[in-house]
């Protein structure tokens, strides 16, 4: 005879919100363990919350907290009582790991980027970012007057560039692309993975000065320096001329449509007959699905004032400027790549 398996209740809805508004914990959880450096001191082995606290300099019986919570969410585990070990997600809080989060979860912690969370209300009754609101300066006024901060941030996106540019090497198909400029392309980690993945290519680096400048040591650390000019400026006015492709990570979603077709506008003025526009962000899918394409716009919302956008959208903000979106690839994270032409 067959056992009878009955399903579980479904939780309440009381219960289903309650866990969602107790997420903000867990992200500070993260922040806790990664300004620590919690899975460094665990890479070679399991350790007590006693020897953490002491290498952290940190309460142990609070740090002790904190680690148990990040057990249950399955980032640590706890092997013995009191002493816990890495798990593959907790692996990924290494600052080694080649996949690694760490910038990202140090970024997301902060307080000077946490505290912008709470004023969402200010962004949703006045439509404007709430980071201007909180600092009195908007984010990259803001970044270019706190060197200490950008760097963090700087370090979030290069963690992020990290987790993408394998899956958007793989996935699009550069034949063709002799010259290759990463428009507000950071420190070039995306741009050095294109890079070599095909040996001929060069590429051109543009950003603002301070950011280009900290450039080098990353390119030369994956041996393409000598394949890469960096050029400094403002994207809103100018970017380089003639290269084949303009590629853009992550740069789009941060501006509302004005300024997003500024830039458009300033690559379509450089761009040759043949040249092609490369959007790499995630996509906004059409419907009520779960996606985190939809939390990552609230960010967009109370931070640079930008916006995640559908296919669609995509499609009418490109047509604005003169081009004409070809495809839209799927990589094998969430991001995609956004292939735009000229359209005459």
């Amino acid at each position: 005879m067959n056992a009878q398996h009955t399903a579980a209740p479904a939780p309440p809805p009381e219960a289903i919100l309650t866990q969602m508004a107790f997420g903000a914990l867990m992200t500070q959880a993260l922040y806790v363990a990664a300004k620590l450096g919690i899975a460094d001191l665990l890479a070679a082995k399991p350790q007590t919350a006693a020897q953490l606290a002491a290498a952290t300099e940190t309460h142990e019986q609070a740090l002790y907290r904190v680690l148990r919570s990040l057990a249950g969410a399955g980032v640590f585990a706890e092997v013995e009582p009191r002493v816990f070990g890495l798990t593959p997600v907790g692996e990924a809080l290494r600052s080694d790991a080649p996949n690694s989060m760490r910038g990202g979860m140090i970024f997301m912690g902060e307080a000077w980027h946490w505290g912008v969370w709470g004023h969402m209300l200010h962004s949703v009754r006045t439509g404007r970012p709430a980071w201007g609101h909180t600092h009195g300066a908007e984010v990259f006024d803001y970044f270019a007057a706190n060197p200490a901060e950008a760097e963090i941030f700087n370090r979030a996106m290069t963690d992020m560039s990290a987790v993408t540019a394998a899956p958007v090497v793989a996935a699009y198909d550069f034949a063709g692309v002799n010259t290759l400029a990463d428009i507000a392309g950071g420190h070039g980690y995306l741009l050095a993975q294109v890079l070599k993945a095909h040996p001929a290519m060069r590429g051109v680096l543009f950003d603002v000065g301070p950011v280009v400048g900290g450039a080098g040591a990353l390119l030369e650390a994956e041996g393409v320096a000598g394949r890469v000019e960096l050029v400094a400026g403002d994207f809103f006015k100018a970017v380089p001329r003639g290269a084949d492709a303009y590629m853009m990570k992550h740069i789009i979603h941060d501006w509302d449509d004005e300024r997003s077709r500024r830039i458009l506008r300033s690559i379509r003025e450089a761009m040759p007959a043949h040249g092609k526009v490369l959007i790499i962000e995630v996509v906004v899918p059409e419907g009520d699905e779960p996606h985190y394409s939809k939390l990552l716009d609230l960010e967009m919302l109370v931070s640079p004032g930008g916006a995640e956008r559908t296919e669609r959208e995509y499609r009418e903000l490109l047509a604005a400027e003169g081009f004409r979106l070809t495809r839209v690839v799927p990589t094998a994270s969430p991001f995609s790549v956004i292939e735009a032409v000229r359209a005459d």
